[in-house]
C-alpha cells in the first residue's frame, strides 16, 4: 500500500473527507438560497472532484479554459459554461466540443466581439450560446447593469439566420471577485447583495427590450456563503470552497481544518546559522502568491504541517521561495527569534504546506494523491485523480 511516506516530492496531496464536507456545504447553501449550482472548475480541473461537487453527479459545471471544456465533456459533463471573454480564433474550437454534444455556453462584454460571434456561427453551423458580462463592482471586465451597451450587445447576438447557426442571448453573469478584500462578514454580505441586485437589474432591461434572458449567474465563494437572498438569480458560481486555503481562512469563510488540499515537501536542509529548513518545494510547488498575508499576517509563502497533522506547527511559515526551493522559518522573525527546533526535522523527513491560494498552488500538478482524512488515517493514499492543465 503506498503512503504520504512513498510519495515523490512535492506532490499535491487532497484530504477527501474535508473536500467532502466542503462540496456538501455549498450543495446545501445553494439549496437554501434557491439556486443552481454551477461550480467553477479553475480551481479542481478535475472530474472526479467536479462529480463530488455535484453529489456524484455530473452537473453544470464552470470552466476557465477550452482545454478544461473540453476535458470535462469526455467526461461526461454536458452543460458547461467558458467563463473568460470568448476570442474570434476560438470560435472553431468551441463549436468542435458543441458538436460533440456539449451546451458549451460562451461570454462578451464586446459588441464587436458578439457580432463576430454569430457571424462564425452562422459559417460553422453553430448557434453559439452567449451570456453577456456584467460588471457589479470588480472592475475587471463587463458593462455597468444600466450600460448603454447592453441593448447593442443582445442584439449583436439575435441575429437569426435562415441557414441555421449564429448566436444567441442566454443570459447575464457577473463575478463579485472583489469580495476577497472585504473585511468581514458584513461586508461580505453588502458586496453580494450588490452583485445579485446589479445583474438582476441588467436581466430586468434586458427583458424589458424584449429579450428572453434565461440564465441571471453570480459568482464567487465567499458571497455564495454570505450572501442573505439571491431573488432573480438562477444559479451561483463559486469554485475556490471545493478546496479552500489559507486566504479564504483568514477573510472568514473556512476553518483551518477546512482546507483540503496541501503540499507534500521534504526537507532538503537544516541551517542554524540562518535559523531556517530548507524544503523541496519552491515558487513553483507552491505558487508565488501571498495574498493571504492581506487577512491573516505571517503567513509567508504557506504554513507547514506535520505530515499527518490537522493543524499548522505554531510559529512556523514558508517565509521566501525560490524556483525549486522554499525556506521555512520563524513566522514572525519580530517576535518570535527562537531557534527552529531542527532536531525534529532531518533531511529526508517530511511536511505538508497548506497553499495561500489553492487554485494557484494546484496549477503545476497533473495528479492529486488522496488520503481518507478520516479520524485513524494512516497516510494511506486511497486513490490518484487526474487533472487537466494547459489551454
Amino acid at each position: 500500500m503506498t503512503t504520504l511516506d512513498d510519495l515523490p516530492t512535492p506532490s499535491l496531496i487532497l484530504d477527501l473527507a474535508r473536500l467532502e464536507r466542503n462540496a456538501r456545504r455549498m450543495r446545501e447553501r445553494a439549496a437554501q438560497l434557491g439556486v443552481g449550482l454551477r461550480p467553477h472548475l479553475k480551481t479542481a480541473k478535475s472530474a472526479q472532484v467536479a462529480r463530488l461537487a455535484h453529489g456524484g453527479q455530473a452537473g453544470p459545471v464552470t470552466v476557465s479554459t477550452l482545454a478544461e471544456a473540453a476535458y470535462f465533456a469526455r467526461a461526461g459533463f454536458t452543460d458547461i459554461l467558458y467563463a473568460v471573454g470568448i476570442v474570434p480564433a476560438k470560435l472553431e474550437q468551441a463549436a468542435g466540443i458543441i458538436k460533440a454534444g456539449c451546451d458549451l455556453k460562451l461570454i462578451t462584454d464586446d459588441v464587436d466581439a458578439a457580432a463576430a460571434v454569430a457571424e462564425r456561427g452562422r459559417a460553422l453551423g453553430v448557434t453559439f450560446r452567449v451570456l453577456i458580462k456584467i460588471d457589479t463592482g470588480l472592475g475587471r471586465a463587463g458593462i455597468a447593469p444600466d450600460s448603454d451597451l447592453l441593448r447593442p450587445l443582445a442584439t449583436a447576438l439575435m441575429q437569426p439566420s435562415a441557414q441555421g447557426g449564429g448566436a444567441e442571448l442566454a443570459g447575464v453573469l457577473t463575478h463579485a471577485g472583489h469580495s476577497y478584500h472585504a473585511k468581514g462578514a458584513v461586508e461580505i454580505a453588502a458586496i453580494a447583495e450588490a452583485e445579485r441586485a446589479g445583474v438582476v437589474r441588467a436581466a430586468e432591461r434586458l427583458r424589458g427590450f424584449g429579450y428572453a434572458c434565461p440564465i441571471v449567474s453570480v459568482g464567487s465563494t465567499p458571497t455564495a456563503l454570505f450572501a442573505e437572498k439571491l431573488d432573480g438569480v438562477t444559479e451561483m458560481r463559486p469554485g475556490n470552497y471545493v478546496f479552500f486555503d489559507l486566504f479564504q481562512a483568514g477573510l472568514g469563510t473556512c476553518a483551518m481544518t477546512d482546507i483540503a488540499v496541501s503540499v507534500l515537501a521534504s526537507v532538503t536542509g537544516r541551517h542554524r546559522v540562518r535559523n531556517h529548513l530548507l524544503i523541496d518545494a519552491g515558487g513553483l510547488a507552491l505558487s508565488k502568491d501571498v495574498g493571504a498575508n492581506e487577512h491573516r499576517p505571517h503567513t509567508g509563502y504557506g504554513l507547514v504541517c506535520l505530515p499527518g497533522g490537522a493543524m499548522p506547527l505554531p510559529g512556523l511559515a514558508v517565509t521566501d521561495v525560490h524556483q525549486e526551493h522554499g525556506l521555512i522559518g520563524p513566522a514572525d522573525p519580530g517576535l518570535n527569534q527562537a531557534n527552529l527546533p531542527f532536531e525534529r526535522f532531518p533531511v529526508g523527513s517530511r511536511l505538508r504546506v497548506l497553499p495561500n491560494h489553492s487554485c494557484m498552488t494546484a496549477a503545476m500538478y497533473d495528479r492529486y494523491y488522496v488520503v481518507s482524512g478520516q479520524p485513524g488515517d494512516t497516510g494511506a493514499i486511497i486513490a490518484e485523480w487526474d487533472r487537466v492543465n494547459g489551454w
